[in-house]
């Protein structure tokens, strides 16, 4: 069941940072959600992007297509707006050669061994898209659907919006309908709260999450292994050479995945840790060291030159930590600059990868009757006193 996010200051920032007004042509936009075209699908069908907009001018923008998070703009420590995640500028790009930027994932995020899982002794077969795995949801997951999208009435805590979508009986192998329901919230405090919802009429599995690449010097603005990340998790799941889990939880003490003290993204990024080769660099889900299941703190980021700080909590059991390894050069942003690999990293709230074959990991099944709930929330703010 998600709880209210509810912690003390002190449990969420490391130092005295403080939120920083946004203005723009000299005021302060006031807020609300607006909506725009954003071109069509190969398929002909229409997308349409909205603005979420608070109080204090941050924004984030989002299109129908995949739920995609195009644009986050929070302030730097001078109040400089600035874009924090990767993205493109057309529809057509998103369709083509998107390696999941932004894009809201299920019907199960990660990757599932060989494609296959039981529930009661039935075994179900998936597409296969990443080798021999099913990797965020089959060939179309959720992250290239359109999604319904439904303005939220103004509300005084800042904008949102809330997107459904209905998975068919057999989509991609999974069974059983599923509704679900993504808000997204931008509140007054700078906060961008994810909202998941879902129900079945087959007992399934499930595993959403929201796929941003993270740049907190601004999209296009190069690497980001000088970035210094905290990661509240004391294990991690190891993962063999196609990043399926071993079934170990392993201890972070003394690998290059301990990041529970404040360490440079970088500082480790090219050990010789089996590990490390395996995924390329980080590729790993986290067990975050929770109590209960309420909302709270996973990870914190701060890039140093432009002051910004992300806070990342969540009621989920894993975070998924993503430097993107696979970024090559060959894919252009909308900033207009290539993107190589490390130039964004990703902090993905989840349940474990591969969960439905390993009894021992927290569930991932959804019963009919049941409601999936889950809660993520980033906090932006800055170093600035």
């Amino acid at each position: 069941m998600t709880k209210t996010y509810r912690e003390p200051r002190a449990l969420l920032l490391a130092t005295a940072a403080i939120v920083l007004t946004l203005t723009s042509g000299g005021g302060v936009k006031a807020a609300g959600i607006t909506q725009a075209p954003f071109g069509m699908t190969k398929d002909g069908l229409p997308v349409e992007e909205y603005t979420l907009t608070n109080d204090m001018g941050a924004s984030v923008k989002f299109i129908s297509y995949g739920g995609i998070i195009t644009e986050i703009n929070v302030p730097d420590r001078w109040g400089r707006a600035g874009n924090i995640v990767l993205g493109f500028k057309t529809v057509g790009e998103y369709e083509a050669k998107s390696p999941y930027f932004g894009a809201l994932i299920g019907r199960y995020a990660n990757r599932i061994a060989g494609g296959k899982f039981s529930i009661d002794g039935t075994e179900y077969t998936l597409a296969t898209n990443n080798g021999a795995n099913t990797l965020h949801g089959g060939n179309k997951g959720f992250d290239k659907v359109v999604w319904t999208v439904t303005p939220q009435p103004a509300i005084s805590e800042g904008a949102a919006a809330e997107l459904t979508y209905t998975s068919k009986d057999g989509e991609e192998g999974y069974p059983g309908t599923l509704t679900v329901k993504a808000t997204y919230t931008l509140d007054n405090k700078n906060e961008l709260w994810i909202a998941y919802e879902a129900t079945t009429d087959k007992p399934t599995v499930i595993n959403l999450t929201s796929h941003s690449y993270f740049n907190l010097a601004g999209d296009g603005s190069g690497s980001i292994e000088s970035h210094i990340l905290k990661i509240n998790a004391d294990k991690f799941t190891p993962v063999d050479a196609g990043g399926i889990p071993t079934g170990e939880l392993a201890a972070v003490a003394g690998t290059p995945f301990d990041f529970r003290d404040a360490m440079p993204i970088g500082a480790r990024i090219r050990s010789s840790d089996q590990q490390m080769v395996n995924g390329r660099g980080y590729d790993h889900n986290f067990v975050v060291n929770r109590s209960g299941g309420d909302v709270s703190l996973d990870a914190r980021v701060y890039d140093p030159s432009s002051g910004r700080i992300m806070e990342i909590a969540s009621d989920q059991p894993g975070l998924q930590f993503y430097t993107g390894n696979f970024l090559d050069s060959t894919t252009v942003g909308a900033a207009g600059k290539q993107y190589r690999q490390g130039d964004g990293f990703c902090l993905e709230t989840q349940h474990f990868p591969d969960s439905p074959n390993h009894p021992d990991f927290p569930t991932t099944l959804l019963k009919p009757g049941e409601v999936y709930k889950t809660t993520t929330v980033h906090r932006f703010s800055t170093d600035a006193s």
